[in-house]
């Protein structure tokens, strides 16, 4: 009888495990199965294509690609021969190059001792002088103003259409791009106060970096980073450093145009694949900027996600120690979804970042369809990359932001959902 009651005893504690382990993986199935199948679905309706990475605990645990890199011709129809995506390809990463490149060089140099976030911009850009008929002036402006968006920059300026900028302020250069800004381009309003996202912030930010190395920031982010972890799918201007258009997603299906509604020198045309979208990065700062301009693909992403997850090491690498880290994390008081650069979730009204992260997350989003998110609560790692642009544009908006895929929040809570939860 003893026997018999141990052999059943151990039976059913090998059921209830088995059934524990059944049910788990069959939880993990279906919880997997809902970002796979919702990003298909849309695919499916139109959406161009998109590619998601997962770190958790510094282990990839989810991976894959859905749709096309190129899939629309400029005239808005599905060409015949569509290009799929793969792992490697490299997409516009947009303004996530804010944080991946010229925040990455902030945060380095300034562990270098080479800046304070604290220093007047004009100690590193002497002719950043001079004041508005509002008496904003530009000497009195910091590092730290620029980082948290609150300098007083309008949020762009269209410097490469002479029909929408005085003439002295047209530029399809980089370096004439750059005097305008830091001689002439005015401020909009006082610094300080509430943040109004800014471009213009951050080119002045890439230009204080290539001011203080001597290298321009394309070549600062890669020497001092891309290089170190040897990333072979991360760079500013694709076409000229080896890739091909097939090694990148498209973006906008008729240049700049919005689908011929826009026009000024030099327009591009066609669909654009390989070069930046953004038209300050491409016609007036050479594809080279401290705003947009940088490609990546999924891996790559993965590797730079994890740097900030390890308080800026990866390996033996040593980019920055945590006081640094925590610095350019601490919210900004008016704003705390601001950091210095990054975009924190501390009162957890991050849209983008779903339902689940903590106020601890942080990261950036990017115009042509891309979002990055890291939470050191729960050590993971979130990278969305999509061509969301790559499609008709239409009665003023392109089809690909009305997707659930393109507005990320919901790609990130079901991350959570099935990693994490």
């Amino acid at each position: 009888m003893f026997q018999f009651e141990r052999k059943t005893m151990k039976t059913s504690c090998c059921y209830r495990i088995l059934l524990f382990l059944l049910i788990s993986l069959n939880n993990l199935l279906i919880n997997g199965d809902r970002i796979d199948d919702l990003i298909n679905s849309e695919v499916a309706k139109g959406f161009p294509g998109a590619g998601v990475i997962v770190v958790r605990n510094g282990e990839i645990v989810k991976k894959n690609v859905y749709g096309y890199k190129l899939r629309y011709n400029s005239n808005g129809s599905e060409i015949i021969n569509r290009e799929l995506l793969s792992l490697d390809t490299m997409f516009d990463l947009a303004s996530n190059t804010k944080m991946f490149a010229t925040n990455f060089a902030m945060m380095h140099l300034a562990s270098l001792n080479l800046l304070n976030v604290n220093d007047l911009i004009k100690k590193h850009i002497p002719e950043y002088t001079g004041c508005n008929p509002s008496n904003q002036c530009r000497d009195t402006r910091l590092i730290r103003d620029l980082l948290t968006h609150t300098a007083g920059y309008i949020p762009s300026e269209e410097f490469y259409n002479p029909k929408l900028v005085p003439t002295d302020f047209y530029s399809q250069e980089k370096h004439k791009t750059q005097v305008i800004i830091e001689t002439k381009l005015g401020f909009d309003r006082s610094r300080g106060g509430e943040p109004i996202y800014s471009d213009i912030d951050f080119m002045l930010l890439g230009t204080i970096v290539e001011r203080i190395s001597g290298l321009s920031i394309d070549q600062y982010a890669n020497k001092y980073f891309y290089e170190p972890l040897k990333l072979t799918n991360t760079t500013f201007n694709p076409l000229l450093n080896r890739f091909e258009k097939s090694d990148c997603a498209a973006t906008e299906l008729k240049g700049n145009t919005r689908n011929g509604s826009i026009s000024f020198p030099n327009v591009r045309q066609d669909v654009i694949q390989g070069q930046v979208h953004d038209e300050k990065a491409f016609y007036s700062m050479n594809g080279t900027s401290g705003h947009a301009g940088l490609f990546s693909n999924l891996n790559d992403m993965s590797l730079l996600t994890q740097i900030m997850l390890n308080n800026g090491t990866f390996h033996n690498i040593h980019f920055w120690d945590n006081a640094i880290q925590q610095l350019f994390l601490t919210p900004y008081p008016i704003d705390p979804s601001y950091g210095l650069g990054w975009r924190l979730n501390w009162n957890k009204k991050q849209w983008f970042f779903g339902e689940h992260a903590s106020k601890y997350a942080y990261g950036h989003t990017g115009w042509t369809g891309t979002c990055t998110l890291m939470d050191p609560q729960y050590s993971i790692a979130i990278v969305l990359l999509t061509n969301k642009k790559h499609s008709p544009f239409i009665n003023g908006t392109f089809a690909g932001d009305h997707f659930i895929t393109g507005n990320y929040a919901q790609i990130m809570t079901l991350a959570y959902e099935q990693f994490v939860l």
